[in-house]
């Protein structure tokens, strides 16, 4: 049996449920770190020194891997290219164009897509009921959301290219993930990691240089430590985990989960920055709860 039918049939232990929470608590935390970081380091500045951190550390991880064969190079480079030259650089400009809330909901698709491209690319099925979890769990999310702020000021700061261009690292994050599996079923995932980020990174490059040419920025300990966080916590130990997950739970579970992101960024925020939490943020945090309940719920068979 293959890797991929055995990862559909698969039920998680506790520690991959504890795997996933972990991995919910560091990508969810990430949105108000990068916020702080923005303080002083222009978005594409800050995402290029995040994943020049990040690829030493990468390598390292290779040494004694499995090595990658010329005829997977252009498949692993289009993969770079796809998630961070495309999917990190529109999330980024996105971000500046769009509030918080908005993003917020548009950046929570990314599990609906996981799972359906899953579904389509990697044969994972998924249920009526757990299907209705998944939408009742964005339903929380955009409960959390619409419960910050005032909505008049989420509109007047939301243009339509920044909603579009979030959408699009949505989608383009999300197949990213799932042709990642693809790809280290076959070449492992410490080298398809490694060398999908180089590639991903040399398409950031000229875009970051010609933003550090033309807008005036400060380092500062606040900014070089978010840039710390984000290339080790984010993106080594983040990336690492998320596709061993990937590899070993079905993607509606996995993908399920993170809908904790945005719950843990908006807690989180609220702590640094001084937001209020009002009771759509409680009803939202619920309606996810109960979404992830029915999204990793298995329909027994019968044995005949």
């Amino acid at each position: 049996m293959s890797q991929t039918a055995l990862a559909t049939r698969y039920s998680p232990s506790v520690g991959s449920f504890a795997a996933m929470l972990l991995l919910a608590l560091m990508w969810g935390v990430s949105i108000p770190i990068t916020k702080l970081g923005l303080l002083t380091l222009p978005p594409l500045t800050l995402t290029a020194l995040r994943f020049g951190i990040a690829l030493p550390l990468m390598f390292l991880l290779v040494i004694g891997k499995q090595r990658l064969p010329r005829r997977a190079l252009p498949r692993v480079a289009a993969l770079g290219v796809l998630g961070i030259g495309i999917g990190q650089v529109a999330q980024t400009f996105g971000v500046v164009g769009t509030s918080a809330s908005v993003a917020t909901i548009i950046s929570a698709t990314i599990p609906i897509f996981v799972v359906v491209f899953a579904a389509a690319r990697l044969r994972q099925p998924v249920s009526g009921l757990q299907a209705l979890g998944l939408l009742a769990a964005f339903a929380g999310i955009a409960l959390v959301a619409s419960g910050r702020g005032d909505a008049a000021v989420a509109t007047s700061q939301t243009t339509l290219a920044g909603a579009a261009l979030v959408l699009l690292s949505a989608l383009t994050i999300a197949f990213y993930y799932v042709w990642s599996v693809e790809l280290t079923e076959q070449y492992g995932t410490a080298t398809v990691a490694a060398w999908s980020t180089v590639f991903g990174f040399l398409a950031l490059l000229p875009w970051a240089a010609w933003e550090m040419w033309h807008v005036p920025f400060q380092v500062t300990t606040t900014g070089l430590a978010t840039a710390v966080y984000l290339g080790l916590v984010v993106t080594v130990a983040g990336l690492f985990l998320w596709l061993h997950l990937l590899r070993t739970v079905p993607a509606r579970i996995a993908a399920g989960i993170q809908y904790l992101q945005p719950v843990v960024g908006v807690a989180a925020a609220a702590v640094m920055f001084g937001d209020e939490l009002g009771l759509f943020f409680v009803l939202g945090v619920l309606l996810v709860l109960g979404g992830l309940a029915l999204t990793v719920t298995e329909r027994r068979k019968v044995a005949a």
